[in-house]
């Protein structure tokens, strides 16, 4: 995983980069660039290429790539200015090292073109949809279960709950619509709500690796988003909790079932007997898988057929590539909704009158006020594809040099 270098650490580095004259590796156009300071950093950072770069622009963002002490580390600035054959920018403010990309990465070559098409069965569901979420792995509790017999999942879960919980209900949103604060708050997040005691706040912190959990901050800006008041959202957070505590429930668990990018039901369980043990995260971590078992065996005994599309091609503004990866751009809509972490992709890359036929996983997901972004991973591309897919993005054949400074660092 990527680090980023501490502060005292980071001013040094920009400190010997100037002293040592250490050479920044710049790739773009299939062309590699050297870059070095010519004043020492301050506010600003200034640089000087060893040729001129073609079609810079100010706002153009750089990745600048450097070793020291065998390690490689890389950081990004945006451009100021462009006088006199040198750029400045401000001073990066964060240095990276053991980066998770397998090769840098470059801005769009401008005779790439990309299209992405979905993988697998798509659907198109009167259900609500989600922007984000992480899709759940069915785990070990449930993995030897029989899909196909969801009657007989439904008469497991509730054996099982009756040893850890007082009741519980389970709902499908088919013939009716989100309308209580907890049925929104789960559907519009697509997170799980948990209270292990309603004596106590909400969870301030996730231990899943994929934060599925609604933490109090989350809660707040549900409410803030819902309209109130963000100096009442503490007030309202806590009267949430009591309000269930005066209701005579002690622990609560509410898990969204979740299918593609919609939310088709939840499962709501609960404690009402102050002596019982309340809910721990292993009852969170096991609703959670069957929850994700639940809906796939909604898949497999058709009950979204009707609803089944052809999985559309589209085309993303690509953003930069490397021979691992790419980032791209797509507008906000339902088809941007739809591309969510751990996605899978047909992507098909066209150069130099050839085309890679690859597969990518979606890895990390932002967006900002027009689009989304999307980080995406290849996925067992042929070896014969890589080698010409890194001669294309940086004009040159991938020796043993190239790859001992760019395999597995950046």
């Amino acid at each position: 995983m990527a680090a980023s270098v501490a502060r005292i650490e980071k001013d040094f580095l920009l400190k010997v980069l100037f002293v040592e004259q250490v050479p920044l590796m710049y790739l773009r156009d299939r062309r590699e660039y050297i870059l070095t300071l010519d004043k020492p950093v301050t506010k600003e950072i200034s640089l000087k290429p060893n040729r001129p770069i073609s079609r810079l622009e100010i706002k153009s963002k750089m990745d600048l790539i450097f070793e020291y002490q065998r390690q490689i580390i890389i950081f990004s600035i945006e451009i100021k200015t462009l006088k006199d054959g040198r750029i400045t920018a401000d001073a990066p403010e964060f240095l990276y090292r053991n980066l998770d990309r397998s090769y840098s990465r470059i801005g769009a070559p401008p005779d790439l073109d990309v299209q992405f098409t979905f993988l697998g069965d798509r659907y198109n569901l009167a259900f609500p949809k989600v922007t984000e979420y992480e899709q759940e792995e069915i785990g070990e509790f449930v993995r030897n279960m029989d899909p196909r017999d969801l009657t007989g999942l439904i008469g497991q879960m509730g054996t099982w709950l009756e040893s850890c919980a007082d009741g519980y209900k389970f709902i499908i949103y088919k013939d009716v619509k989100p309308s209580s604060r907890e049925e929104r708050l789960i559907t519009e997040t697509g997170k799980v709500l948990y209270l292990p005691s309603t004596q106590g706040p909400l969870p301030t912190s996730d231990p899943h690796p994929k934060k599925r959990l609604i933490t109090e901050e989350t809660f707040k800006r549900y409410l803030e988003g819902a309209g109130v008041n963000p100096s009442k959202a503490d007030e309202a957070a806590i009267g949430f909790v009591n309000d269930k505590f005066s209701k005579g429930v002690f622990s609560d668990l509410w898990v969204p079932i979740l299918f593609q990018e919609y939310v088709i039901g939840y499962i709501h369980t609960w404690i009402s007997n102050q002596d019982k043990k309340p809910f721990d995260y292993t009852v969170v971590d096991t609703l959670c898988q069957f929850a994700a078992i639940l809906a796939y065996s909604f898949k497999v005994n058709g009950f979204f057929d009707p609803g089944k599309v052809t999985a559309p091609s589209f085309e993303g503004k690509v953003i930069d590539i490397s021979a691992a990866g790419l980032l791209f751009a797509y507008p906000q809509s339902g088809l941007a909704s739809a591309l969510l972490p751990d996605t899978e992709l047909a992507v098909q890359l066209s150069a130099l009158k050839r085309s890679v036929n690859t597969n990518a996983r979606i890895v990390r997901r932002y967006r900002d006020n027009s689009c989304s972004y999307f980080g995406c991973r290849f996925l067992d591309m042929a070896p014969e594809d890589t080698r010409f897919l890194f001669e294309f993005l940086y004009g040159k054949p991938l020796t043993d040099a190239d790859a001992a400074f760019l395999a597995g660092h950046v």
